[in-house]
């Protein structure tokens, strides 16, 4: 790069010093020739000063001002040499205006103002002292232009401290205004915040994560920092920086996916998604005797033991997602004690010879028998001593802040992403958004019920994730739906709506004898809220749909809950955003059970009729189309005197 600047300096430098000799040449005009040539030779003198130091030059100010020094220079050269005329016919037909040379002078000044600043911003921040640097010409139409180039500068040559407010000052520019965060990646400043990142002290590490969150802002902003090497730079920083630092940064990880989806795959190479799950597994799982988990080298074993005073089940399900070494968070055990546990069980109730490779199917045949106490087995992850107990020491703010966003960077990573889903529910992460939606501050529930949201809604569009991560008899998809109904019934809280969808998003996994979370989503149809009712009408009619197997079990279900008389309410009282929602679900339970008592009391029929003669209802070709099959359906079952029923 030096080189590169030295080149672009050359040429300026050879016509300043053109500029010179045209000058001592000047037959008229001399005197203002005279104070051009001592302007030009203040200025060359410092354009070989910025040649010397072209290795601490910023570049991109550079090429600006340099680019614009030498066209002044071209224009002076120009001037100087029409004044070298000889002849009298010369003289007479080379007119040059006083006015010109004064202009000239004022754009000499302006480029020595530009170069001096130049070799000022450039200067290591122990030679600056501080000192207030002024504006340069050049960016006298965009003061702001100059304060980013300062900033950028000092990400380059400042001291540490000097840097960390530089970043601080560029967190606030691109707080405040995007425009500015777009000027401040123009301008060359991704590189130096990712290098922040990596050697800075803590609080310039956290300032150049927010930073690098806050300028990926669209698609192309997100691009240009891929290309910059952000990935490689946070996954180290999630693996080895401090808690506080990893912890922007995981936001920062949440922003860049957000704004750029592209990005997520990108992000789950470099081994993020791992990383992130590790955060929210750390002092999450052990804490509750529910969860129990261990790894046995490539094998991950989620065992469950349970017990009461007369027996013990014993429950295993096998996981491929660790293929790293792991340890144990609490102690120095080894990853067999897991195998221990299970053939001692079995030993207890028939001396069982311990197997080399104990499979699920013999875990299950030999586990009957009394265990008169639980046995837990946790593992992280592995990581250094000292990373460990500097983890552990943290206070309790920062580890739950942690949590937060590394559950808001999962959020983002599996929105619409099949691979990154499988990946993270093939991990401990639904053990711990379990626990988190129950034991975690608000911040950390909201960002964990988000991330169910996005997952589920992956599974339920992917069957093979949905049967994969969502089985019916998996420990973690139990505690999961039981923590997501709580948030239901309690109807109180802001994560309820996405909790509503995720349920939603869970129809297809419940059977048929499952009706637990079908009376809770009916009650919610007459909430005050609308945008609660129709989210609650949706995920009903996730259950109601044709496309669900179980349609005609869920149907009856929403009916004995008192799901009709709901409906026709909202359909002709509900606001707009309700009514279609409603409208569908109620097309749906007609469809499938048009011979219902409850529907017939409560004119169902004559509900469907009104709605078919609302232009706005049928708009939509699917909904007109439902709307009259399940009309037809109904009239089929249902008088319009008698409704059928006396």
């Amino acid at each position: 790069m030096a080189d590169i600047l030295k080149q672009i300096l050359a040429k300026p430098i050879q016509l300043a010093d053109q500029v010179t000799k045209a000058a001592d040449e000047a037959s008229s005009f001399k005197q203002e020739c005279a104070e051009l040539k001592s302007k030009t030779e203040k200025l060359v003198d410092l354009l070989r000063q910025a040649a010397r130091a072209s290795s601490d030059l910023y570049e991109r100010p550079t090429r600006l001002i340099i680019d614009d020094t030498e066209q002044v220079l071209v224009k002076a050269l120009s001037l100087v040499l029409k004044c070298r005329a000889n002849g009298l016919m010369k003289r007479v037909f080379t007119i040059i205006p006083a006015a010109a040379f004064r202009k000239m002078s004022s754009q000499l000044e302006n480029s020595i103002g530009n170069v001096s600043w130049l070799l000022r911003v450039s200067a290591s921040g122990d030679d600056r002292d501080n000192e207030y640097l002024g504006l340069p010409p050049i960016a006298a139409n965009e003061p702001i232009l100059c304060l980013i180039w300062e900033q950028i500068a000092i990400l380059y040559t400042g001291s540490l401290d000097n840097r960390s407010d530089a970043a601080a000052s560029l967190v606030s520019l691109a707080r405040d205004n995007d425009r500015y965060g777009k000027l401040i990646i123009e301008e060359g400043g991704v590189g130096p915040l990712l290098k922040l990142l990596k050697e800075g002290k803590i609080e310039g590490q956290e300032n150049a994560a927010k930073a690098i969150g806050l300028l990926g802002k669209d698609p192309e902003s997100v691009e240009h920092m891929i290309h910059a090497g952000v990935c490689t730079v946070f996954a180290k920083t999630l693996k080895e920086g401090p808690m506080k630092v990893q912890a922007v940064t995981a936001w920062a990880v949440s922003e860049l996916a957000a704004n750029y989806t592209k990005c997520q795959n990108l992000f789950a190479q470099h081994n993020i998604i791992r990383l992130l799950v590790s955060h929210l597994a750390f002092e999450t799982i052990q804490e509750h005797s529910k969860y129990a988990i261990a790894s046995n080298k490539a094998t991950l074993i989620h065992a469950v033991v349970m017990a009461n005073s007369n027996n013990a089940t014993v429950k295993v399900a096998v996981d491929e997602d660790h293929q790293s070494p792991v340890l144990h968070p609490m102690g120095n055990q080894t990853p067999n004690q897991m195998h221990n546990v299970v053939t001692s069980t079995m030993a207890m109730k028939g001396g069982a010879k311990s197997p080399q490779k104990p499979s699920t199917n013999h875990v299950r045949s030999n586990s009957q028998g009394n265990v008169k106490q639980f046995h837990h087995v946790y593992y992280q992850p592995q990581q250094s001593g000292a990373t460990m107990k500097g983890r552990e020491l943290e206070d309790p703010a920062t580890k739950f802040y942690m949590k937060a966003m590394a559950a808001r960077a999962l959020w983002h990573l599996a929105k619409g992403n099949s691979s990154i889903c499988r990946s993270i529910t093939e991990s401990r992460a639904l053990l711990c958004f379990a626990v988190l939606l129950e034991t975690g501050t608000y911040d950390v529930q909201f960002n964990s019920a988000m991330a169910l949201m996005e997952i589920t809604a992956v599974a339920a569009r992917d069957t093979n994730l949905r049967r994969s991560a969502f089985k019916p008899n998996s420990h973690a998809c139990k505690l999961i739906v039981d923590q997501l109904l709580n948030i239901i019934e309690k109807a109180d809280s802001e994560l309820l709506i996405p909790c509503i969808k995720a349920i939603g998003n869970l129809a297809r996994t419940f059977r048929a004898t499952e009706t637990r979370m079908i009376a809770p989503l009916v009650k919610l149809l007459d909430e005050r809220e609308a945008e609660v009712s129709k989210e609650a009408a949706i995920a009903l009619t996730k259950f109601a749909c044709t496309d669900n197997y179980l349609h005609l079990d869920h149907s009856k279900a929403i009916i004995s809950a008192g799901g009709a008389k709901h409906l026709i309410q909202l359909v002709y009282f509900g606001e707009q955003i309700v009514q279609l929602s409603a409208l569908v679900l109620l097309c749906y339970i007609a469809l499938h059970v048009p011979d219902s008592k409850e529907l017939a009391q409560s004119e169902a029929l004559t509900v469907l009729e009104w709605a078919s003669k609302q232009s706005y209802m049928t708009q939509d070709e699917t909904i007109d189309a439902l709307l009259q099959e399940a009309k037809s359906r109904l009239e089929l079952y249902q008088s319009r005197g008698s409704r059928g029923f006396h």
